[in-house]
């Protein structure tokens, strides 16, 4: 099959859960045998890359704002698509989702939407690009002839708020073989001592809370590593610098990548994840993959991790019960790393690419006048569902 992505800013990944949940997928379908496209940015992946590990790239353009460079890219590449006699068409976010009427009128390639997060409610959107987005969960959800949940409460989500079955096929990890003590020599950090955690430097993100919750746990013995960058919000950046003023236990790196980001998962004491709101984290599973002991807010996305015991949870948004979770794990770290090699072998288990890919491919397989999503259904009006 002709296989194409749109909605991602490109491969190889620099960050992003979108941009590792496209590179991987993409890869793994390239192994398969698919002849496979993604379109990329300019300013993320250099446009004279026309290959990676199998898979063909194709630059288009973009305005390069933050509240028009995902639709105007995924205009052009949409237009591109119209053009190449794909057999499948696979929009990635809600956003891009928007534009996915268009091959689905004028082409006959089958058209596959994945709903990865609920995008609107991210703090950096204003009122109008959170009425896009909005307005996307329902596209991402009508418009395909099939759409993919990311995770159990998004499927859940789709089928009590806009009454469509989706299918649950999740993000997956990749742990790398490689890696080296290089970078934590670069930023004098110690190994084992240290609490990760791997993010894009966002507000829902939470990273703010997490700073405070650690200067409240006041353990000089230990060292914060946040690991990740800003994507259109330099002043909360700045914010995050502010709390870490004169902290010299708590480290940006910056982006990082490959080995470099795999020895800091390696050699780090414990992972946490303090977001508000997250489809299904890839940051956090390859935490768990790796077999580190793992705290996360209690937000629906990680329910089902806390309820089979598989991490450590906190209130939402509540730093003093985030500082009390990292200190009960401080003082209980056996009983963690025990629960960590469980959570390890249930992830390895269920979330391998190789797993997921397979999965995807059979949707793409299914022959669409089997699928639930038909053409006539687009504009039927809502029923009520009951969720069990």
């Amino acid at each position: 099959m002709r296989i194409a992505y749109i909605g991602q800013k490109g491969i190889p990944m620099i960050q992003g859960g979108v941009e590792a949940h496209v590179e991987n997928l993409a890869i793994s379908m390239a192994k398969l045998g698919h002849e496979v496209f993604v379109y990329t940015r300019s300013y993320y992946t250099d446009k004279n890359l026309k290959e990676y590990r199998g898979v063909k790239l194709i630059s288009t353009p973009s305005l390069k704002t933050k509240n028009l460079d995902t639709i105007t890219h995924t205009l052009f590449s949409t237009i591109h698509a119209l053009f190449q006699k794909y057999d499948v068409i696979h929009y990635h976010s809600v956003g891009a989702s928007l534009l996915s009427f268009i091959p689905r009128i004028f082409t006959r390639a089958k058209i596959v939407g994945t709903f990865h997060c609920q995008d609107r409610f991210h703090q950096k959107w204003g009122a109008f690009a959170k009425l896009m987005l909005h307005l996307g969960e329902w596209t991402v959800c009508k418009f395909p002839h099939v759409t993919i949940s990311v995770s159990k409460y998004i499927q859940k989500y789709c089928l009590k708020k806009y009454n469509t079955k989706t299918i649950f096929i999740p993000n997956g990890f990749e742990i790398s073989k490689n890696f080296n003590t290089e970078i934590l020599e670069k930023f004098n950090i110690k190994p084992k001592k240290y609490f990760l955690c791997v993010t894009r430097l966002i507000k829902h993100k939470g990273v703010h809370y997490l700073i405070d919750a650690y200067k409240k746990l006041n353990n000089p013995e230990f060292q914060l590593v946040i690991v990740g960058d800003t994507f259109y919000n330099d002043k909360y950046k700045k914010q995050l610098m502010d709390l870490a003023k004169n902290n010299k236990n708590i480290i940006f790196t910056g982006t990082q990548m490959g080995d470099d980001l795999n020895s800091l998962f390696t050699n780090s004491y414990a992972y946490v994840l303090p977001s508000e709101n997250e489809g299904l984290s890839i940051s956090l599973l390859e935490a768990m993959a790796h077999g580190i002991p793992t705290v996360v807010s209690d937000i629906e996305a990680n329910e089902d991790f806390i309820e089979k015991d598989l991490v450590y949870a906190f209130e939402n948004k509540n730093i003093e019960k985030l500082q009390e979770t990292i200190k009960k794990l401080i003082n209980n770290y056996e009983k963690a790393i025990s629960r960590a090699e469980k959570a390890s072998k249930y992830i390895k288990e269920n979330f391998s690419w190789e797993t997921i890919s397979k999965q995807t491919q059979d949707v793409y397989k299914e022959k669409n006048e089997c699928l639930q999503y038909l053409h006539k259904k687009i504009f039927t009006r809502k029923t009520s569902v009951k969720i069990n």
